[in-house]
This record gives structure tokens, sequence and C-alpha cells, in this order.
């Protein structure tokens, strides 16, 4: 059995690491289909996307990552501490047009809809749980989510989920499914909670 991956605290200077890891892992998700059709922009524009909301998790939340052997990540694990509502992140909405470009309407629909069936109660959001494609199903997004439920003193923990395999190892790790969350194609995200 191979040693528990050691897991870090990302600062500011690692947030364009973190971002290309995001939008590395998640380019093959239906959900970034909807929200980038071409699929030669969907890492570059999930990157760009991703900076933002890795930058505001900075100050509303926080980073871990497990180091590679050079400087880039091998997996990511973006927390926002949502024990009160939070609001967008700074200057959000011409940041994103900057960022997306033409797609910033196919995102407002994702946060909207995504925001719509958030928990109000307390608890910690996972933005995202990023692994670099060649290190999937090698333990490194358990080692995150353990290393950061270890920490939550009983508060709960919510993300959305935007795969089977995904909520398979959500479900490994104590969340639940509640309804999903149908997107305008129907690509969906499953929202999990854990107690």
């Amino acid at each position: 059995m191979s040693p528990t991956p050691a897991v870090h605290r990302a600062d500011y200077a690692d947030l364009d690491q973190v971002a290309h890891l995001v939008g590395t892992a998640f380019a093959g998700l239906d959900v970034v289909a909807y929200m980038i059709p071409d699929p030669g922009r969907r890492a570059p524009l999930m990157s760009a996307w991703a900076a933002i909301m890795v930058e505001d998790a900075f100050k509303r939340g926080h980073v871990d990552v497990i180091p590679g052997a050079g400087a880039a990540p091998l997996a990511t694990a973006v927390w926002f501490h949502r024990e009160e509502p939070l609001p967008a992140p700074d200057d959000y909405d011409r940041r994103l047009a900057e960022a997306v470009g033409p797609h910033r309407e196919r995102f407002q629909v994702v946060d909207e809809l995504l925001e719509a069936s958030h928990p109000q109660e307390p608890h910690h959001h996972l933005l995202f749980l990023a692994v670099r494609p060649d290190h999937q199903n090698h333990g490194l997004g358990t080692a995150l989510m353990d290393h950061h439920h270890a920490t939550l003193s009983g508060l709960p923990a919510y993300l959305e989920s935007a795969s089977t395999a995904s909520t398979r190892l959500y479900l490994r790790n104590g969340y639940t499914e509640r309804r999903p969350i149908v997107l305008p194609d129907g690509a969906r995200f499953w929202p999990m909670w854990r107690p």
C-alpha cells in the first residue's frame, strides 16, 4: 500500500498552476462542453475562468494541493467557507467576459442554476477537485478530501459532481446525492452533501 500523499496549503503564487490544472482536468466533462462548445478552447477558457474562482477562494476559503516532482501540482481541492452567504468574486461580470468572451452567457446560466440549488445552511463548498489526468485513480482526490474533512469539526460539506465517476468517488467519501441540476443541453451536475 502506497503512503498517503502529502497535502499542502496553496497560496497566491500557485494561482496560475492550480487554474491550469482545473482547466486541463475538467476539459472533457459534458457540462464544460455545454459551457464551451469548441473542444479546442475548453481547457484554456476553463483555466481562465478557474483563475477567477481560485483567486476568490484564497480570500473566502482555501486551496489545498498535492505537489508533483516539479513546481506544478498533481491534484488540488478548492474550498469555499460558506458559514454565511458569499458574494460573487470582485468585479465578476467584467472579469468573466474577459476570461471566456462569447461564452459568458452560458457560464452565467450555469452560475444561476448552481446558485439556485445551493444549500443555505453553513457548510464548506468544494468547488473544484482536480487531479492531473495521468495521475487519476491513484487516491489523490480521496487524500485531499480526507485532509479537509478532518478539519470540519462537524460542519457539513457540499459539492456539485460533474461526472458519474466523480459521483462514485464522492459517495465513497460520505456524500449523498441530491436532485440533479440539468443544463439546457441535458448535461448534468449532481449536487452532493456530506452531513
